[in-house]
Protein backbone atom coordinates (compact mmCIF):
# COMPACT_ATOMS: atom_id res chain seq x y z
CA UNK A 1 0.00 0.00 0.00
CA UNK A 2 1.58 3.24 -0.88
CA UNK A 3 1.45 6.43 0.85
CA UNK A 4 -1.04 8.78 -0.14
CA UNK A 5 -0.72 12.68 0.48
CA UNK A 6 -2.97 15.07 -1.23
CA UNK A 7 -2.34 18.07 -3.13
CA UNK A 8 -3.48 20.22 -0.49
CA UNK A 9 -1.44 19.28 1.98
CA UNK A 10 1.72 20.61 3.33
CA UNK A 11 4.02 17.72 4.85
CA UNK A 12 7.34 19.94 5.46
CA UNK A 13 10.53 18.21 4.77
CA UNK A 14 12.00 15.97 7.78
CA UNK A 15 8.77 15.01 8.75
CA UNK A 16 8.71 11.07 8.93
CA UNK A 17 5.16 9.53 7.00
CA UNK A 18 4.84 5.50 7.46
CA UNK A 19 3.82 3.56 4.68
CA UNK A 20 0.70 3.44 3.60
CA UNK A 21 -0.56 6.86 5.31
CA UNK A 22 -3.26 8.89 3.86
CA UNK A 23 -2.78 11.94 4.46
CA UNK A 24 -5.73 14.37 2.95
CA UNK A 25 -7.11 17.63 2.04
CA UNK A 26 -5.21 20.94 3.94
CA UNK A 27 -3.63 19.10 6.50
CA UNK A 28 0.18 20.43 7.66
CA UNK A 29 2.54 17.95 8.73
CA UNK A 30 5.32 20.08 10.64
CA UNK A 31 8.84 18.87 9.78
CA UNK A 32 10.37 16.77 12.87
CA UNK A 33 6.49 15.07 12.87
CA UNK A 34 6.58 11.10 13.52
CA UNK A 35 3.57 9.53 11.64
CA UNK A 36 3.65 5.38 11.38
CA UNK A 37 2.35 3.23 9.07
CA UNK A 38 -1.04 3.03 7.86
CA UNK A 39 -2.43 6.10 9.30
CA UNK A 40 -5.41 8.20 8.71
CA UNK A 41 -5.25 11.67 8.79
CA UNK A 42 -8.45 13.13 8.01
CA UNK A 43 -9.05 16.87 6.26
CA UNK A 44 -7.59 19.92 8.05
CA UNK A 45 -5.43 17.83 10.61
CA UNK A 46 -2.41 19.58 12.03
CA UNK A 47 0.41 17.65 13.01
CA UNK A 48 3.29 19.43 15.41
CA UNK A 49 6.85 18.97 15.20
CA UNK A 50 7.48 17.13 18.04
CA UNK A 51 3.96 15.10 18.01
CA UNK A 52 4.73 11.06 17.30
CA UNK A 53 1.82 8.95 16.15
CA UNK A 54 2.09 5.40 16.34
CA UNK A 55 0.58 2.85 13.71
CA UNK A 56 -2.78 2.36 12.35
CA UNK A 57 -3.97 6.06 13.68
CA UNK A 58 -6.84 7.58 12.94
CA UNK A 59 -7.35 11.00 13.37
CA UNK A 60 -10.28 12.48 11.91
CA UNK A 61 -11.25 16.03 10.44
CA UNK A 62 -9.85 19.36 12.42
CA UNK A 63 -7.61 18.15 14.88
CA UNK A 64 -4.20 19.21 16.12
CA UNK A 65 -1.78 17.11 17.56
CA UNK A 66 0.43 19.50 19.09
CA UNK A 67 4.08 19.06 20.45
CA UNK A 68 4.32 16.76 23.56
CA UNK A 69 1.66 14.46 22.47
CA UNK A 70 2.36 10.92 21.67
CA UNK A 71 -0.43 8.98 20.37
CA UNK A 72 0.74 4.86 20.11
CA UNK A 73 -0.78 2.23 17.77
CA UNK A 74 -4.79 1.62 17.01
CA UNK A 75 -5.93 4.74 18.34
CA UNK A 76 -8.97 6.53 17.05
CA UNK A 77 -9.41 10.46 17.36
CA UNK A 78 -12.81 11.83 16.51
CA UNK A 79 -13.96 14.53 14.47
CA UNK A 80 -12.71 17.89 16.46
CA UNK A 81 -10.82 16.25 19.20
CA UNK A 82 -8.57 18.70 20.89
CA UNK A 83 -5.48 18.34 22.93
CA UNK A 84 -3.77 21.04 24.88
CA UNK A 85 0.24 21.22 25.87
CA UNK A 86 0.47 24.23 28.02
CA UNK A 87 -2.01 24.36 31.50
CA UNK A 88 -1.87 28.06 31.79
CA UNK A 89 -1.52 29.50 28.24
CA UNK A 90 -1.37 33.23 27.54
CA UNK A 91 -0.63 35.33 24.31
CA UNK A 92 1.88 37.14 25.94
CA UNK A 93 3.93 34.65 28.26
CA UNK A 94 6.32 32.11 25.73
CA UNK A 95 5.66 28.84 27.54
CA UNK A 96 7.85 26.28 25.29
CA UNK A 97 9.65 24.83 27.73
CA UNK A 98 7.22 24.15 29.90
CA UNK A 99 4.54 21.63 27.65
CA UNK A 100 3.26 18.83 29.74
CA UNK A 101 3.39 15.52 27.34
CA UNK A 102 0.07 13.98 26.78
CA UNK A 103 0.08 10.38 26.24
CA UNK A 104 -2.70 8.28 24.30
CA UNK A 105 -2.47 4.71 24.73
CA UNK A 106 -2.83 1.61 22.56
CA UNK A 107 -6.38 0.88 21.41
CA UNK A 108 -8.05 3.90 22.89
CA UNK A 109 -10.76 6.20 21.18
CA UNK A 110 -11.56 10.05 22.07
CA UNK A 111 -14.72 10.86 20.91
CA UNK A 112 -15.80 14.10 18.84
CA UNK A 113 -15.43 17.36 20.43
CA UNK A 114 -13.94 15.66 23.20
CA UNK A 115 -10.89 17.38 24.92
CA UNK A 116 -7.83 16.19 26.34
CA UNK A 117 -6.02 18.57 29.14
CA UNK A 118 -2.26 17.91 28.98
CA UNK A 119 -0.17 16.50 31.28
CA UNK A 120 -3.09 13.44 30.99
CA UNK A 121 -1.91 9.57 29.90
CA UNK A 122 -5.44 7.71 28.79
CA UNK A 123 -4.77 3.89 29.07
CA UNK A 124 -5.13 1.50 26.77
CA UNK A 125 -8.60 0.82 25.15
CA UNK A 126 -10.54 3.74 27.24
CA UNK A 127 -12.98 5.12 25.23
CA UNK A 128 -13.52 8.94 25.79
CA UNK A 129 -17.07 10.06 25.31
CA UNK A 130 -18.07 12.61 22.77
CA UNK A 131 -17.87 16.09 24.42
CA UNK A 132 -16.05 14.82 27.65
CA UNK A 133 -13.42 16.67 29.06
CA UNK A 134 -10.33 14.84 30.22
CA UNK A 135 -8.52 16.47 33.47
CA UNK A 136 -7.14 13.52 34.92
CA UNK A 137 -5.16 10.34 33.66
CA UNK A 138 -7.83 7.37 32.58
CA UNK A 139 -7.21 3.82 33.22
CA UNK A 140 -7.09 1.52 30.70
CA UNK A 141 -10.48 0.38 29.45
CA UNK A 142 -12.64 3.01 31.12
CA UNK A 143 -15.36 4.52 29.49
CA UNK A 144 -15.40 8.75 30.84
CA UNK A 145 -18.08 11.04 30.27
CA UNK A 146 -19.19 14.57 31.04
CA UNK A 147 -17.16 17.96 32.63
CA UNK A 148 -14.51 17.10 34.00
CA UNK A 149 -15.31 13.46 32.78
CA UNK A 150 -15.77 10.62 35.38
CA UNK A 151 -15.32 7.15 34.89
CA UNK A 152 -19.02 5.79 33.74
CA UNK A 153 -18.34 2.02 32.97
CA UNK A 154 -15.84 -0.15 31.13
CA UNK A 155 -15.26 -1.05 27.66
CA UNK A 156 -13.76 -3.68 26.05
CA UNK A 157 -11.16 -4.01 23.54
CA UNK A 158 -13.21 -3.84 20.74
CA UNK A 159 -14.97 -0.43 22.09
CA UNK A 160 -18.39 -2.29 23.68
CA UNK A 161 -19.83 -1.18 27.12
CA UNK A 162 -19.25 -4.32 29.48
CA UNK A 163 -22.21 -5.28 31.76
CA UNK A 164 -22.07 -7.12 35.35
CA UNK A 165 -20.51 -10.19 33.80
CA UNK A 166 -17.38 -7.81 32.13
CA UNK A 167 -17.65 -10.44 29.00
CA UNK A 168 -17.69 -8.49 25.47
CA UNK A 169 -20.76 -9.17 24.09
CA UNK A 170 -18.84 -9.38 20.34
CA UNK A 171 -16.16 -11.47 21.15
CA UNK A 172 -16.39 -13.33 24.57
CA UNK A 173 -13.26 -11.71 25.75
CA UNK A 174 -13.86 -11.82 29.89
CA UNK A 175 -12.34 -9.25 31.92
CA UNK A 176 -12.04 -8.90 35.91
CA UNK A 177 -11.91 -5.59 37.93
CA UNK A 178 -9.47 -5.53 40.61
CA UNK A 179 -8.47 -2.64 43.13
CA UNK A 180 -10.38 -0.26 40.68
CA UNK A 181 -8.31 -1.28 37.31
CA UNK A 182 -10.37 -4.01 34.72
CA UNK A 183 -8.03 -6.73 33.40
CA UNK A 184 -8.44 -8.81 30.21
CA UNK A 185 -8.33 -12.19 31.71
CA UNK A 186 -9.17 -14.18 28.75
CA UNK A 187 -9.39 -13.97 24.91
Amino acid sequence: METYIHETACVDQGAIIGKGTKIWHFCHVMSGANVGENCILGQNVFIGSKAIIGNNVKIQNNVSVYDAVFIEDDVFCGPSCVFTNVINPRAFVERKTEYRPTRVKKGATIGANATVLCGVTIGEFAMIGAGAVVTKDVKPFSLMTGVPAKRSGWVSRNGHVLGNDLVCPETGERYIEEKGELKLIWF
